[in-house]
This record gives C-alpha cells, sequence and structure tokens, in this order.
C-alpha cells in the first residue's frame, strides 16, 4: 500500500491514510483507501433519515440513534414517490436524538408537487458535475436554484432540458446501479478516489468502514457513475464511428503459463503507474478552509483549492470526514 499525504499533499491531515489496488469499471476507476477509524458516528442510512419535507426547498433531518454524531453527507439526497426531491448543499452534525430543519436544500425536480408520506426512500448523493454549483449555494433559501443547471446537465446528456434530476437518477438507476456490482468494496475500505477518464473526480473519506460501506452506492453509482457513464456513451459513440480504423490490441505471445503470467504481471504494472500519476492533480495550487459549523469537539469546513472543492470535519487536529471533488465546471 502507498500513504495517500504522498500523493496528495492537502492541508488535511492525510497522515495514517493509505491507497490499495486501484479497480477499473469502463471510464471509472477507484482507489480503494484504507486509515484511522473514528468510532462514534452513525452511519447514514442506517441512523440517519428524512424526517419530512415541510415545504419547498425545506427538509428536516434526524439522527435517530441514542448516541453518536451524525455526520450528515455532503449533498445528500432523497428520492421518493409521492414527494418532492430535495438535496442538501453542505453537510451538518446532528446529536444523538436531534431534529434539525434545513431551510437551504433545493429541489431537484422541478414542476412536481408532493410531500414526504414516510414511504420507503433511497438516497443518493448529487452528480460531480452539479456538486460545485451546490457548494457554492449554500445558504441561500431558494428551492429552484439549481434547475437551471439540472438543465443544463440533461441537455448535455441529450435528455429533455428540465430541472428533473429523476430524469437520470430514476430513469438510469439500473445502468447506474452496475458500477455497484462492477467495482468491489473491500474489508475495512472507509474511503476511496475516484477518476473519470483518467482525471480526478474525487476523493471520499469516511469515519469508519461502516459509515463507508453505507455511502457506497450512492457514491459510485450517482456521485461518481453518472459521469462514468456518459464518458464510455461517448468512448462506444467514438468507437463505433472510427470502426475498422481503430488499432486491435495483439494477444499475448506465450508459450506457456508462466510467461502468460509475466506479460500480464507487466500490463498491470504499467497501468498502475498510470494511474498513479493522476493521483498528484488534486493537491497542486493554493487552498482555503472555512469553518461552517462546530459540535463539541467537531468542526465542519469548507475547502476550497484551485482544482478542488468540498467540505472536511475535523476532531481537532484528526480528519474524520472528507467530501472533496473537482471544482471544474
Amino acid at each position: 500500500m502507498t500513504q495517500l499525504d504522498t500523493l496528495v499533499s492537502a492541508p488535511l491531515g492525510l497522515t495514517g491514510y493509505r491507497v490499495g489496488t486501484p479497480q477499473c469499471a469502463g471510464e471509472l476507476t477507484m482507489v480503494p483507501v484504507w486509515g484511522p477509524e473514528h468510532r462514534g458516528f452513525v452511519p447514514p442510512r442506517s441512523g440517519l433519515k428524512l424526517n419530512r419535507v415541510v415545504g419547498y426547498g425545506k427538509v428536516e433531518m434526524h439522527n435517530g440513534a441514542s448516541e453518536g454524531v451524525a455526520i450528515v453527507p455532503l449533498h445528500i439526497g432523497y428520492i421518493q414517490d409521492a414527494a418532492q426531491n430535495h438535496a442538501l448543499c453542505s453537510a451538518a452534525l446532528l446529536a444523538a436524538g436531534q431534529t434539525r430543519l434545513f431551510d437551504d436544500a433545493c429541489c431537484v425536480q422541478s414542476g412536481q408537487g408532493g410531500f414526504l408520506e414516510g414511504r420507503d426512500q433511497w438516497f443518493f448523493v448529487l452528480p460531480v458535475e452539479l456538486r460545485l454549483r451546490a457548494l457554492e449555494l449554500r445558504k441561500r433559501r431558494d428551492y429552484s436554484k439549481l434547475w437551471p443547471d439540472i438543465s443544463d446537465l440533461n441537455r448535455r446528456y441529450g435528455l429533455p432540458s428540465r430541472g428533473h434530476l429523476e430524469q437520470i437518477l430514476s430513469r438510469e438507476r439500473a445502468t447506474l446501479t452496475q458500477f455497484r456490482s462492477r467495482l468491489e468494496l473491500l474489508p475495512g475500505q472507509l474511503g476511496a478516489l475516484f477518476f473519470v477518464g483518467g482525471s480526478f473526480v474525487g476523493l471520499e473519506l469516511a469515519p469508519d468502514p461502516v459509515y463507508f460501506a453505507e455511502m457506497w452506492m450512492a457514491l459510485v453509482c450517482f456521485a461518481y457513475g453518472v459521469a462514468a457513464w456518459q464518458a464510455e456513451t461517448k468512448r462506444d459513440a467514438q468507437r463505433q464511428a472510427e470502426a475498422g480504423q481503430v488499432a486491435r490490441a495483439e494477444p499475448y505471445e506465450a508459450d506457456g503459463p508462466a510467461e502468460l503470467r509475466a506479460e500480464l504481471a507487466r500490463d498491470r504494472a504499467a497501468r498502475m503507474d498510470e494511474i498513479a500519476s493522476w493521483m498528484a492533480v488534486p493537491a497542486s495550487g493554493t487552498w482555503t478552509v472555512q469553518e461552517e459549523e462546530r459540535y463539541l469537539d467537531l468542526r465542519l469546513s469548507t475547502v476550497t483549492g484551485d482544482h478542488v472543492a468540498g467540505q472536511v470535519v475535523t476532531d481537532g487536529e484528526r480528519l474524520v470526514y472528507a467530501s472533496l471533488f473537482t471544482n471544474r465546471r
């Protein structure tokens, strides 16, 4: 394993975090991360609930655990039948048993009414293409504030130009959830670096493996799977256009299992070297850190760099949670 702070030298206290062998699924590359575990934090699916939608742009979250702080994940959103779908523009800290109203949520489904009725709900994380804008819009009380960006994203993806994110998340859910099975969540894994087409798109770190496991689908399938799905669609279209002109990979020239294993090892090593060269990009340039809120010794801060933006939670000098993504639009 390689130490993460030797690859990503950002002011985030990454000492002790280690990266493992990358996994590739089409255009999406995931580099698993292991590191210090911080117990006492409530996982987002089993402990944190969207209580109700009070009105457009106003959602109520509840930490149902009897003990433990809930870190509300950055840009978490909920899809439910007969409800207005919303996403949060910022992470948050909720004490055990606390209920909190967020009045700066963004509606991600224009033109359809309805409120939460206690039915089954599933959550997502905003696609990376929308995350910088959503972060910029935190604290602005305007439920429709993300509709123009969602509309533009739909248009770029060849879908009707409307502020309906479910055109991607719900209607393409079967396609997007394939990334969950194509990439393997490893024992003890509590974070990951994500790349699409060789470009950095995100770094996600959780307090412990249980928390990260509950975030796995939302991150792999929706936060970063959407961009990877589109990159694969463009790649396949280009290959079809260039049919007959693309050079085919030559088969291995091996005389036995030992030579074949050596050829495979050389290819794998070359691929690992290529992926390692991508990892230094997120850390270059300058950074600013702005505290947003605190609970006891915990601090939630917004981090902005020349190439990366996002939010982190720290406990003193220790990094507990991070959700950082490319700031390219």
